[in-house]
Protein backbone atom coordinates (compact mmCIF):
# COMPACT_ATOMS: atom_id res chain seq x y z
CA UNK A 1 0.00 0.00 0.00
CA UNK A 2 1.13 3.62 -0.40
CA UNK A 3 1.98 5.68 2.85
CA UNK A 4 -0.11 7.60 4.18
CA UNK A 5 1.37 10.50 4.84
CA UNK A 6 3.66 13.19 2.01
CA UNK A 7 7.18 13.43 3.60
CA UNK A 8 10.16 15.78 2.55
CA UNK A 9 13.14 13.64 1.64
CA UNK A 10 10.35 10.50 1.57
CA UNK A 11 12.19 7.19 -0.14
CA UNK A 12 9.11 6.27 -2.60
CA UNK A 13 11.08 7.16 -5.55
CA UNK A 14 13.58 4.27 -4.74
CA UNK A 15 11.01 1.25 -3.77
CA UNK A 16 11.63 -0.48 -6.65
CA UNK A 17 15.55 -0.65 -5.89
CA UNK A 18 14.69 -1.21 -1.88
CA UNK A 19 11.98 -3.84 -2.13
CA UNK A 20 14.36 -6.56 -3.78
CA UNK A 21 16.70 -6.49 -0.64
CA UNK A 22 13.85 -7.37 1.76
CA UNK A 23 12.69 -9.47 -0.45
CA UNK A 24 16.23 -11.30 -0.53
CA UNK A 25 16.99 -11.27 3.12
CA UNK A 26 14.08 -13.61 4.22
CA UNK A 27 14.13 -11.41 7.60
CA UNK A 28 11.44 -12.19 10.00
CA UNK A 29 11.03 -8.22 11.27
CA UNK A 30 11.29 -5.30 9.98
CA UNK A 31 13.31 -2.42 11.59
CA UNK A 32 13.30 1.53 10.65
CA UNK A 33 14.81 3.95 12.79
CA UNK A 34 14.21 7.17 10.67
CA UNK A 35 10.65 5.82 10.20
CA UNK A 36 9.22 9.55 8.44
CA UNK A 37 6.36 8.38 6.08
CA UNK A 38 7.96 4.65 6.20
CA UNK A 39 7.40 4.69 2.48
CA UNK A 40 9.36 1.14 2.27
CA UNK A 41 7.38 -0.40 5.06
CA UNK A 42 3.91 0.12 3.71
CA UNK A 43 4.71 -1.02 0.26
CA UNK A 44 6.57 -4.60 1.96
CA UNK A 45 3.90 -5.10 4.64
CA UNK A 46 5.95 -6.82 6.61
CA UNK A 47 4.36 -9.40 9.75
CA UNK A 48 6.20 -7.73 11.79
CA UNK A 49 8.00 -4.43 12.81
CA UNK A 50 9.48 -2.11 14.96
CA UNK A 51 9.33 1.72 13.75
CA UNK A 52 11.61 4.67 15.45
CA UNK A 53 11.93 8.29 15.52
CA UNK A 54 12.23 11.32 17.32
CA UNK A 55 9.31 13.18 16.44
CA UNK A 56 6.76 12.81 18.93
CA UNK A 57 4.03 14.43 17.04
CA UNK A 58 4.74 11.08 13.80
CA UNK A 59 5.37 8.86 16.56
CA UNK A 60 1.59 9.84 17.88
CA UNK A 61 -0.15 9.49 14.96
CA UNK A 62 1.26 6.48 14.17
CA UNK A 63 0.23 4.99 17.38
CA UNK A 64 -3.56 6.67 17.37
CA UNK A 65 -3.83 5.57 13.46
CA UNK A 66 -3.12 1.88 14.63
CA UNK A 67 -5.50 2.31 17.58
CA UNK A 68 -8.09 4.60 16.69
CA UNK A 69 -8.39 4.44 12.62
CA UNK A 70 -12.07 5.07 12.80
CA UNK A 71 -12.20 8.51 14.66
CA UNK A 72 -8.90 9.55 13.03
CA UNK A 73 -11.06 8.93 9.83
CA UNK A 74 -14.33 10.55 11.34
CA UNK A 75 -12.51 13.58 12.28
CA UNK A 76 -9.98 14.24 9.14
CA UNK A 77 -13.07 14.02 6.85
CA UNK A 78 -15.09 16.23 8.56
CA UNK A 79 -12.95 19.40 8.27
CA UNK A 80 -12.89 21.63 5.21
CA UNK A 81 -9.68 21.45 2.32
CA UNK A 82 -9.09 25.34 2.36
CA UNK A 83 -6.55 27.94 3.49
CA UNK A 84 -8.93 29.09 6.57
CA UNK A 85 -9.46 25.88 7.91
CA UNK A 86 -5.89 24.68 7.76
CA UNK A 87 -4.63 27.92 9.51
CA UNK A 88 -7.22 27.24 12.09
CA UNK A 89 -6.06 23.78 12.36
CA UNK A 90 -2.04 24.60 12.35
CA UNK A 91 -3.02 27.09 15.06
CA UNK A 92 -4.52 24.63 17.42
CA UNK A 93 -2.25 21.88 17.01
CA UNK A 94 0.45 23.30 19.72
CA UNK A 95 -2.25 23.87 22.32
CA UNK A 96 -4.09 20.72 21.60
CA UNK A 97 -4.16 18.14 24.40
CA UNK A 98 -6.18 15.14 23.40
CA UNK A 99 -3.70 12.92 21.78
CA UNK A 100 -6.11 11.42 19.08
CA UNK A 101 -7.58 14.89 18.22
CA UNK A 102 -3.88 16.28 18.00
CA UNK A 103 -3.54 12.87 15.52
CA UNK A 104 -5.94 14.03 13.27
CA UNK A 105 -5.07 17.40 12.99
CA UNK A 106 -1.02 16.71 12.02
CA UNK A 107 -2.68 14.22 9.31
CA UNK A 108 -4.58 17.13 8.18
CA UNK A 109 -1.58 20.07 8.15
CA UNK A 110 0.62 17.05 6.72
CA UNK A 111 -1.56 16.19 3.65
CA UNK A 112 -2.31 19.94 3.00
CA UNK A 113 0.83 21.32 3.82
CA UNK A 114 3.44 22.69 1.20
CA UNK A 115 5.65 19.91 -0.38
CA UNK A 116 5.29 17.72 2.90
CA UNK A 117 7.38 19.49 5.16
CA UNK A 118 8.06 19.03 8.78
CA UNK A 119 9.07 22.29 10.40
CA UNK A 120 8.54 24.17 13.53
CA UNK A 121 9.71 27.58 15.05
CA UNK A 122 11.58 28.11 18.00
CA UNK A 123 8.75 27.60 20.43
CA UNK A 124 7.61 24.41 18.62
CA UNK A 125 4.80 25.79 16.59
CA UNK A 126 4.08 24.10 12.93
CA UNK A 127 4.54 26.80 10.50
CA UNK A 128 4.74 25.66 6.89
CA UNK A 129 2.56 27.18 4.58
CA UNK A 130 -0.63 26.00 3.10
CA UNK A 131 -0.07 24.38 -0.05
CA UNK A 132 -0.61 26.74 -3.27
CA UNK A 133 -1.65 23.66 -5.42
CA UNK A 134 -3.94 20.68 -4.77
CA UNK A 135 -2.05 18.09 -3.23
CA UNK A 136 -5.16 15.41 -3.89
CA UNK A 137 -8.05 13.78 -1.66
CA UNK A 138 -7.44 12.60 2.21
CA UNK A 139 -6.92 9.15 2.68
CA UNK A 140 -10.41 7.12 2.57
CA UNK A 141 -11.30 4.94 5.16
CA UNK A 142 -9.91 1.69 3.26
CA UNK A 143 -6.78 3.16 3.66
CA UNK A 144 -7.10 4.22 6.77
CA UNK A 145 -8.30 0.67 7.72
CA UNK A 146 -5.64 -0.91 5.80
CA UNK A 147 -2.90 1.20 7.31
CA UNK A 148 -4.45 0.56 11.03
CA UNK A 149 -4.08 -3.07 10.51
CA UNK A 150 0.03 -3.06 9.19
CA UNK A 151 0.44 -1.27 12.41
CA UNK A 152 -0.90 -3.84 14.55
CA UNK A 153 2.08 -6.18 14.51
CA UNK A 154 4.43 -3.23 14.64
CA UNK A 155 5.92 -1.80 17.52
CA UNK A 156 6.11 2.09 17.35
CA UNK A 157 8.73 4.00 19.79
CA UNK A 158 9.42 7.91 20.18
CA UNK A 159 13.43 7.41 20.29
CA UNK A 160 17.02 8.04 18.93
CA UNK A 161 18.21 6.23 16.11
CA UNK A 162 20.95 4.86 18.75
CA UNK A 163 18.44 2.93 21.19
CA UNK A 164 16.20 1.33 18.10
CA UNK A 165 19.04 -0.16 16.87
CA UNK A 166 19.94 -1.91 20.54
CA UNK A 167 16.55 -3.74 19.83
CA UNK A 168 18.10 -5.28 16.57
CA UNK A 169 18.22 -9.00 16.39
CA UNK A 170 19.85 -11.58 14.10
CA UNK A 171 16.80 -12.47 11.97
CA UNK A 172 16.35 -8.59 10.82
CA UNK A 173 15.79 -6.13 8.27
CA UNK A 174 16.59 -3.07 8.76
CA UNK A 175 16.46 -0.50 6.84
CA UNK A 176 17.93 3.34 7.37
CA UNK A 177 17.19 6.24 5.73
CA UNK A 178 19.17 9.04 7.95
CA UNK A 179 18.81 13.12 7.60
CA UNK A 180 21.76 14.50 5.23
CA UNK A 181 24.53 15.63 7.73
CA UNK A 182 25.33 17.96 4.50
CA UNK A 183 27.46 20.61 5.99
CA UNK A 184 27.74 24.29 4.12
CA UNK A 185 23.94 23.83 2.33
CA UNK A 186 20.72 24.67 3.53
CA UNK A 187 18.98 21.77 4.88
CA UNK A 188 15.35 21.50 6.65
CA UNK A 189 16.67 20.75 10.09
CA UNK A 190 13.97 21.91 12.07
CA UNK A 191 12.73 18.45 13.10
CA UNK A 192 13.68 18.13 16.73
CA UNK A 193 15.34 19.66 18.95
CA UNK A 194 18.80 18.35 17.93
CA UNK A 195 20.09 18.97 14.38
CA UNK A 196 21.66 15.42 12.58
CA UNK A 197 25.09 16.33 12.29
CA UNK A 198 28.59 14.39 11.40
CA UNK A 199 29.42 12.75 14.45
CA UNK A 200 25.66 11.09 14.25
CA UNK A 201 27.03 9.91 10.93
CA UNK A 202 29.81 8.51 12.26
CA UNK A 203 28.54 6.54 14.86
CA UNK A 204 26.21 5.27 13.10
CA UNK A 205 28.43 4.09 10.64
CA UNK A 206 29.81 1.76 13.58
CA UNK A 207 26.65 0.54 14.12
CA UNK A 208 26.07 -0.78 10.64
CA UNK A 209 29.03 -3.11 11.72
CA UNK A 210 27.49 -4.36 15.11
CA UNK A 211 24.32 -4.72 13.07
CA UNK A 212 26.46 -6.89 10.10
CA UNK A 213 28.21 -8.97 13.67
CA UNK A 214 24.75 -9.50 14.70
CA UNK A 215 24.15 -11.34 11.25
CA UNK A 216 21.12 -9.10 10.50
CA UNK A 217 20.63 -7.19 7.07
CA UNK A 218 20.22 -3.71 6.61
CA UNK A 219 20.04 -1.28 3.66
CA UNK A 220 20.75 2.44 3.98
CA UNK A 221 20.01 5.20 1.18
CA UNK A 222 21.68 8.43 1.38
CA UNK A 223 22.75 11.63 -0.77
CA UNK A 224 26.05 10.87 -2.33
CA UNK A 225 28.49 13.16 -0.63
CA UNK A 226 32.24 13.03 -0.13
CA UNK A 227 31.08 12.10 3.98
CA UNK A 228 28.84 9.41 2.32
CA UNK A 229 31.77 7.65 0.56
CA UNK A 230 34.14 8.23 3.23
CA UNK A 231 32.08 6.25 6.10
CA UNK A 232 30.08 3.69 4.39
CA UNK A 233 33.00 2.77 1.33
CA UNK A 234 33.55 -0.59 3.16
CA UNK A 235 30.09 -1.82 1.98
CA UNK A 236 28.13 -2.55 -1.61
CA UNK A 237 27.27 0.78 -2.60
CA UNK A 238 25.12 1.03 -5.38
CA UNK A 239 24.56 4.74 -7.26
CA UNK A 240 20.56 5.61 -8.38
CA UNK A 241 19.39 8.16 -10.02
CA UNK A 242 16.00 10.03 -8.17
CA UNK A 243 14.43 13.35 -8.47
CA UNK A 244 14.53 15.75 -5.15
CA UNK A 245 12.06 17.88 -4.28
CA UNK A 246 13.17 18.71 -0.37
CA UNK A 247 13.85 22.46 -1.08
CA UNK A 248 10.44 22.76 -2.63
CA UNK A 249 11.34 25.13 -5.34
CA UNK A 250 11.14 24.67 -8.85
CA UNK A 251 14.81 25.30 -9.35
CA UNK A 252 15.95 22.55 -7.37
CA UNK A 253 13.64 20.10 -8.20
CA UNK A 254 16.40 18.10 -10.26
CA UNK A 255 17.75 14.62 -10.66
CA UNK A 256 19.99 13.11 -8.38
CA UNK A 257 22.60 10.88 -7.34
CA UNK A 258 21.36 8.39 -4.11
CA UNK A 259 23.50 6.29 -2.48
CA UNK A 260 21.77 2.12 -1.46
CA UNK A 261 24.67 1.06 1.21
CA UNK A 262 23.79 -2.29 1.94
CA UNK A 263 25.43 -5.68 3.64
CA UNK A 264 23.63 -7.36 1.18
CA UNK A 265 25.04 -8.90 -2.38
CA UNK A 266 23.40 -6.44 -5.23
CA UNK A 267 19.56 -6.86 -5.43
CA UNK A 268 18.17 -6.61 -8.51
CA UNK A 269 14.56 -4.69 -8.95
Amino acid sequence: MRPLLRWAGSKKQLIGHLRPYWEASLAQRYVEPFAGSAALFFDIEPKAALLGDVNSLLVEFYTALRDTPDRIFQLTSSWAINKEKYYEIRASLIVEKDPILRSAMFFYLNRNCFNGIFRTNMRGEFNVPFAATKTGAMPDISEIKQAALLLKNTKIEKKDFREILKKVKADDFVFLDPPYAVENRRIFVQYNAQTFGLADLEELSDTLHCIDALGAKFVMSYAISAEALHYFDYWNVRRVTCQRNVAGFSSHRRKAVELIVSNMEKASP
